[in-house]
């Protein structure tokens, strides 16, 4: 499956924000990171050519970073590195709490989004915009160690 026929089994109330947040997140990332289906939703994530390890949880697949998908109950942003880095999970949270909208519905990396019309794409894109390829795979390395 590839991102445009995705995109295009969306029901039309969830098709226009995936693509708006799809359109952010791939103009935001830093590197060399590809865009595609993984996991059953689009994924971010740094292929074998720049990585030839893979994700150690299975080898044969890239390392991923960001995963955007449109759930049951809600959209989802699941992003990696904010899992693996307290700082930036933390600059997320104050920055969230900032925007005035509440406290967000969050698990150890996923972003949940109830309400479509309260996703904020903008801050999304200043998330990703924080860690490039190289950064993602020193911290994904570190945390490998522990």
């Amino acid at each position: 499956m590839s991102i445009k026929a995705y995109l295009e089994a969306l029901p039309a109330e969830r098709k226009s924000i995936i693509q708006q947040l799809d359109q952010t997140i791939q103009k935001k990332l830093k590197g060399n990171f590809e865009a595609g289906i993984q996991y059953g939703m689009i994924g971010y994530y740094v292929p074998h050519k720049h990585y030839p390890s893979g994700y150690h949880c299975n080898p044969k697949e890239p390392l991923p970073f960001i995963q955007l998908a449109s759930q049951k109950n809600f959209v989802a942003v699941y992003h990696m590195g904010m899992y693996a880095s307290p700082e930036l999970l933390a600059w997320f949270e104050k920055a969230y709490a900032a925007l005035g909208i509440g406290k967000p519905d969050m698990g150890k990396s996923c972003i949940r989004f109830k309400k479509i019309d309260k996703i904020p794409v903008d801050l999304i894109g200043e998330l990703v915009s924080k860690m490039s390829v190289d950064e993602w795979i020193q911290l994904y390395e570190q945390n490998l160690r522990r």
